[in-house]
């Protein structure tokens, strides 16, 4: 079964929707490898509107100009692109497709596909909160910034449950960013104070 994988950008303070002056000051090579790993990962992408728009309206160009990029830009180009949309669109760039009915029972097919070797979910907050939800997300990848970003739309929604994740990996940039990839993992046991007195510091 495919894994879904979603692969975030993300502030200190938990904003997901980047801005790119605190952004790109933090990209390096690191960045560059550990995003390259992530794309390695998946043949499938699914990406909402938005994020299809973005990269749409910029690798084709990029991949056409030759330029340092143009080898990532073909990747891209070259991978199955599942959009996530309300609205019917039509596709310039090549393999590109709209999703076909429910998110969650589309999704659930792609990870059935015993044809694919992943699927990425880059940026796309909205579809990622969606996954989040339903239980559909098997990692989440963030490169998580130094920066406390302030405003700008979070990765977790309001809800009545949280979230548990285990920890897989682990890595730190000389650029401050770290790398940290979860994976969901069940609630632990209901632990209260007095389950953890002899935890607590002596003191001297």
């Amino acid at each position: 079964m495919a894994k879904v994988i979603s692969t975030l950008f993300i502030s200190a303070d938990g904003v997901a929707e980047i801005d790119p002056d605190w952004h790109f000051p933090y990209f390096d090579e690191n960045m560059g490898r550990a995003v390259g790993e992530d794309y390695d990962s998946a043949d499938v992408l699914l990406i909402g509107r938005e994020t299809y728009d973005s990269f749409a309206g910029a690798w084709p160009e990029r991949e056409a100009a030759g330029g340092d990029d143009a080898v990532f830009a073909k990747q891209l180009g070259d991978m199955r692109k599942v959009v996530v949309s309300r609205q019917p669109l039509e596709f310039s760039w090549r393999n590109s497709e709209l999703i076909k009915g429910d998110l969650l029972d589309a999704v659930a097919a792609l990870k059935a596909d015993a044809g694919s070797k992943g699927i990425l979910v880059p940026g796309s907050i909205s579809v990622v909160q969606q996954l989040l939800s339903a239980g559909l997300v098997d990692e989440l990848r963030l490169l998580v910034h130094p920066v406390a970003a302030r405003k700008g739309r979070k990765l977790f929604d309001d809800g009545d449950m949280p979230y548990h994740f285990r920890v897989t990996a682990t890595e730190a940039f000389p650029t401050g960013v770290i790398r940290v990839i979860y994976a969901p993992r069940a609630a632990p046991g209901k632990v209260g104070y007095a389950d953890v007195t002899d935890q607590v510091p002596a003191g001297s």
